[in-house]
């Protein structure tokens, strides 16, 4: 199952994106998973809800938007505005 890898590098690009101090208030990530990506969808929600749930995240959701073409990106990261400063 190779969207728990794909799954895995969302979590990597979150981290680079945000640092690691904001991760636990990350609170969604968008993504566009295209159908000629190569990633079975409801198979990548799955692995990246279990990662989610755990540290040092803190539950975020994802919010999937599903394309024709070979899309698979990261199309925002939504971050809690309470969070304390760095």
């Amino acid at each position: 199952m190779h969207e728990m890898s794909v799954a895995l590098e969302i979590c990597r690009i979150t981290e680079e994106q945000v640092g690691r101090d904001a991760l636990p208030f990350v609170r969604e990530v968008g993504l566009m998973v295209g159908s000629e990506s190569g990633v079975e969808p409801d198979n990548l929600e799955f692995c990246l809800d279990a990662l989610l749930s755990h540290a040092p995240f803190a539950g975020a959701r994802v919010a999937m938007e599903r394309s024709a073409g070979d899309d698979l990106r990261v199309t925002y990261l939504e971050v809690d505005d309470d969070r304390p400063p760095n």
